[in-house]
């Protein structure tokens, strides 16, 4: 795909749908290059500095000169505590009765790396989500959608999960996965333009 006059050539280091669904509702044209990075927390990382080294380390391993390389990652925070992606339906039921009828925090770290220039732009946005008070019978038949299995904190705010979903303060986007308004501003402070 070839970019539009004066913007930069877009990678995404990302095999998500949802990202990439994202940035053609922008009506950018994007290659799409996953990264395979080890994605464990490190021992005493906090969720923020984990999704930044996250996004960082993603596109700086699909990095090639002339491209644009946009990589993210996204974890759901409860307590303190990162859920990722529940390992099975059972985890992602347990993840659900943790979070349901109350408010947690996603957070997204964005990366952009310009390779021509050598430079990198990363930034973490937060978001709070507060999930309605859910019964058994919904858990159970969200779960067996399969659509909160390859979800942080096991659920979709674009999907079935909107049911779900009672209130979000910030970024619709970041909860997601990928903040678009931070991803413009990290992408212009680079001296490119997505207009």
């Amino acid at each position: 795909m070839s970019p539009a006059a004066g913007r930069p050539h877009l990678v995404l280091a990302s095999a998500s749908p949802r990202r990439r669904e994202l940035l053609a509702g922008l009506g950018l044209a994007v290659a799409v290059r996953p990264a395979a990075v080890d994605e464990r927390l490190l021992p005493g990382e906090e969720a923020a500095a984990h999704v930044e080294r996250l996004a960082r380390e993603k596109a700086e391993a699909v990095a090639a000169a002339g491209e644009l390389v946009v990589a993210a990652d996204t974890v759901v925070t409860l307590d303190g505590e990162v859920l990722g992606k529940p390992a099975d339906a059972a985890d992602a039921r347990a993840m659900l009765r943790r979070l349901q009828g109350r408010e947690h925090r996603v957070l997204s770290g964005v990366a952009v790396r310009d390779a021509g220039a050598g430079r990198t732009a990363a930034e973490v946005e937060v978001s709070r989500v507060r999930l309605a008070p859910l019964s058994e019978r919904e858990i159970d038949w969200y779960v067996a959608t399969g659509e909160p299995l390859d979800k942080a904190g096991a659920y979709g705010v674009q999907g079935r999960a909107a049911l779900f979903v009672a209130g979000i303060e910030g970024s619709w986007s970041n909860v997601v996965g990928l903040p678009l308004a931070l991803l413009y501003r990290l992408v212009a402070e680079l001296g490119h333009d997505l207009l």
